[in-house]
């Protein structure tokens, strides 16, 4: 049964906004006491939180599909809806966020750290809220946004201070068990050591944390053992120890020999060339041991290692090896930039940004409408009610969509799609919208609610409503 994964594909679903609702206030002696519908709720995020205490993805490896709650649709009587409940799943510290090409997302390290794998869809606007002087009685509202739905895949790397690398049974996991706490399984056959093992050691003031990559094997770089499967586990880490076995039962093995092996798959991997190298001679409690140690370490010294012999079983040499260590990683630590105070970014739209973008698709001819506010208001819109579809064409005639269709050379009868290729809105396009939407009246008004007016009047206040649309739409519009 597999107890540590390093690695998963997570399908994240956010939560849907609950739709707003279309009512209309009645109570005794009067019956159309104006519109009175919720809004909907906001639909719950994913979240990824780094907890320290996780050490594993273990729990997203049998359970990879995860959901937050939908939010609740608004109601009569302007009661809004409740919002969904956001969905956090802890992570381990060191844990990357890819996207399914391998784009890094998010770099999770450190208690607390977040991010947001899957934002909530928005709630719906009920018609209490899009009640107006000009629109009294709207008769629609608006839908809830899905939540965002995406695959990610989430690869833990160890955050270590020290990585030990070198060959199965090399001595790597005695070292952690006599340097540490920690009390990691060992015996006498390679491979022993199946997953990472961590441990904290205390040298002086120094406190960091020691980790090994186990089944370092000739080809690991390029998938064999299980070298490749754990290597990420050494990125994170201040320093790299090489530690050789000087008394292996293998007669076609060297130490050094090892140490080329295990240095070329590191240059295979790539990106620890800067990363300081320590060389640790382990089992010279045995006579050959030591004699093969006091051969080969003036070799070692000459290419530029700093060497320690050591024995893990005779606990020799390790204090040495400890606080050598220690004020290696308290360099490493010293020379990192110290962390900026949180600063507030103001990134303003240009001024010729319209919000959106009009361009002809040839392969599905096309005119293809791109933007956060249209592909927004084309989710929200409920197309089997014709007041709604209305709004919707005024939102976007508002917006000046109508005008860059005109001057990408669009015509009456072309398609144009609001949305992307496989999520869109198509519809054939008429150039005059607009009047052919005011043919249906002022939309959300109901002629019940006030006194017949007169046909100069009525005129008087389309054209005030034509000239105060803009307007009207930053006050009323919440987004």
């Amino acid at each position: 049964m597999t107890t540590f994964v390093d690695r998963v594909e997570l399908h994240v679903a956010a939560g849907n906004g609950g739709h707003g609702c279309a009512s209309v206030h009645r109570e005794k002696f009067k019956p159309l006491g104006g519109p009175d519908g919720g809004n909907g709720g906001r639909g719950g995020d994913v979240t990824l939180v780094v907890d320290q205490s996780v050490t594993t993805l273990l729990e997203y490896h049998h359970s990879p599909h995860r959901k937050a709650t939908n939010g609740q649709p608004g109601a009569g009587d302007n009661r809004s809806g409740k919002d969904g409940q956001d969905l956090v799943l802890t992570v381990p510290d060191g844990t990357v966020v890819l996207d399914k090409k391998g784009n890094v997302l998010a770099d999770l390290v450190g208690q607390g750290t977040t991010f947001v794998a899957g934002q909530g869809g928005r709630g719906g606007l009920g018609n209490a809220a899009l009640a107006s002087a000009r629109r009294k009685a709207p008769g629609f509202a608006l839908l809830g946004e899905p939540g965002e739905a995406r695959d990610i895949v989430l690869e833990l790397k160890t955050v270590a201070d020290v990585a030990l690398v070198g060959y199965p049974s090399a001595g790597k996991s005695s070292l952690i068990s006599v340097l540490s706490a920690a009390k990691p399984k060992i015996a006498d056959y390679p491979f022993t050591t199946l997953v990472p093992n961590l441990g904290v050691v205390t040298a002086g003031s120094t406190v960091y944390t020691i980790a090994d990559v186990p089944g370092l094997i000739p080809g690991a770089s390029q998938g064999r053992g299980l070298g490749l499967e754990f290597l990420r586990h050494v990125e994170r880490c201040s320093v790299l120890v090489h530690v050789l076995d000087t008394a292996t039962l293998e007669s076609e093995r060297d130490p050094v020999t090892d140490l080329d092996v295990i240095e070329e798959e590191l240059k295979q991997y790539g990106g620890l060339e800067d990363r300081p190298r320590i060389v640790v001679l382990n089992k010279i409690d045995i006579p050959d041991g030591q004699d093969l140690a006091d051969m080969i370490r003036p070799d070692l010294e000459e290419r530029g290692y700093q060497v320690f012999e050591v024995s893990a079983v005779a606990r020799t040499g390790l204090k040495e090896l400890s606080y050598a260590l220690a004020g290696i990683v308290a360099e490493a630590r010293a020379a990192k930039p110290k962390e900026e105070a949180t600063r507030i970014v103001i990134r303003p739209k240009a001024v010729d940004d319209a919000g959106f973008t009009v361009t002809y698709d040839e392969q599905e001819e096309v005119y293809r409408v791109r933007g956060e506010k249209p592909e927004r208001w084309v989710r929200q819109t409920d197309f089997n009610n014709d007041e709604a579809v209305g709004y919707l064409a005024d939102r976007l005639n508002r917006l000046g969509v109508e005008d860059e269709l005109m001057k990408a050379g669009a015509r009456a009868g072309d398609g144009v799609a609001i949305g992307s290729e496989d999520n869109a809105v198509v519809f054939d396009w008429e150039p005059t919208m607009m009047a052919g939407a005011e043919m249906l009246g002022r939309r959300g008004e109901d002629h019940r609610l006030e006194a017949p007016r007169p046909a100069a009047q009525r005129r008087r206040d389309r054209q005030a409503e034509r000239d105060d649309a803009q307007r009207e739409y930053d006050e009323f519009d919440p987004f």
